[in-house]
């Protein structure tokens, strides 16, 4: 039944134009990163002429599930969501999909059938964590290296999926352990206050060898509680993070910080060209379609990188 609705669904949509109105439910603006996503995306909309209506959740899934119904009740032409969290979407995708409107994911997973969606954006989140991890693995100074890990949202396919990755990746490297992981919400405050925790119970951070945070902001955060601890970031505690936003290229510029894995904030573009060449000529995208994940270092030009990123809307 859900394979059927979807596809009644693609196939209507397949006969007629270009969307015109497109419902977007946002997580909210955790980070700088996610700010970004949002003006992109509203930037990628206003190019292509196309109407799109905005729902900021605050970081709330019931105010997603809420925007998701009110944007079938309106009649837009289809819907993208970037997912709080991996559970409890199936009866509103299962409605969007009665209504006969295709559903994109941007940057982020849910666990219903992937038959109740369209297609999903976004990189290969383990692949980060396994980028970051690899990085330490490569870097760490000799010895026995004490990891902690400032985690995103418990129960995000980001937080889930960078976990894992970064265990994947230090796996076998037995001086290498995880001591503390606890989640900093993926926003610069919670990074600051869990961290602080971090160095308190850790022998004010004379323990620690190196930060894992799941995202820049956190770990921009956790860098202001290292310093007031007076501890040098970057040098006496290694930092490794996600995202790749503007402020953390600052940071590696200052020495505060060593490495980044990027995640592009441009999850629409590939979203709406998806969207514009099913509706004209009934190609059927890809499940997933990935961006790229690089990894940046203070070795290159964090200044440049900083330019070049400032003005997106982080």
């Amino acid at each position: 039944m859900k394979k059927y609705l979807l596809g009644a669904a693609l196939a209507a949509l397949s006969t007629g134009a270009t969307a015109q109105t497109i419902g977007f439910s946002q997580i909210g603006s955790e980070s700088g990163w996610r700010a970004a996503e949002t003006t992109v995306t509203q930037q990628q909309a206003e190019e292509r002429g196309i109407d799109l209506r905005f729902s900021d959740a605050q970081q709330r899934q019931e105010n997603q599930i809420a925007a998701i119904r009110s944007f079938v009740a309106q009649g837009v032409d289809a819907i993208l969501l970037a997912p709080v969290v991996a559970t409890g979407w199936d009866s509103v995708l299962e409605e969007a999909a009665e209504a006969e409107i295709p559903v994109v994911l941007l940057d982020r997973m849910v666990d219903s059938d992937p038959s109740l969606y369209l297609t999903a954006v976004g990189s290969d989140l383990v692949h980060e964590g396994e980028v970051a991890g690899q990085w330490l693995v490569d870097n760490k100074p000799e010895g026995e290296c004490r990891v902690v890990e400032l985690q995103g949202t418990t129960g995000s396919s980001p937080a889930i999926d960078r976990a894992n990755g970064f265990l994947s990746a230090i796996e076998g490297h037995d001086d290498i352990e995880i001591v503390r992981s606890q989640t900093g919400d993926f926003t610069r405050s919670g990074g600051k206050e869990v961290m602080e925790s971090f160095l308190q119970a850790e022998g004010g951070g004379d323990n620690i060898c190196a930060l894992y945070a799941h995202n820049d902001d956190m770990a921009l955060g956790a860098i202001q509680a290292i310093k007031e601890a007076g501890i040098d970031p970057g040098d006496d505690i290694l930092i490794v993070s996600i995202d790749a936003v503007p402020d953390i290229f600052l940071a590696m510029a200052d020495g505060d910080a060593n490495a980044t894995v990027e995640l592009t904030p441009n999850m629409a573009g590939p979203a709406f060209d998806a969207l514009d060449a099913y509706m004209n000529d009934g190609t059927e995208p890809e499940k997933f379609i990935q961006t790229e994940s690089t990894l940046y270092t203070q070795a290159d030009d964090p200044m440049g990188e900083y330019e070049a990123r400032k003005d997106l809307g982080y």
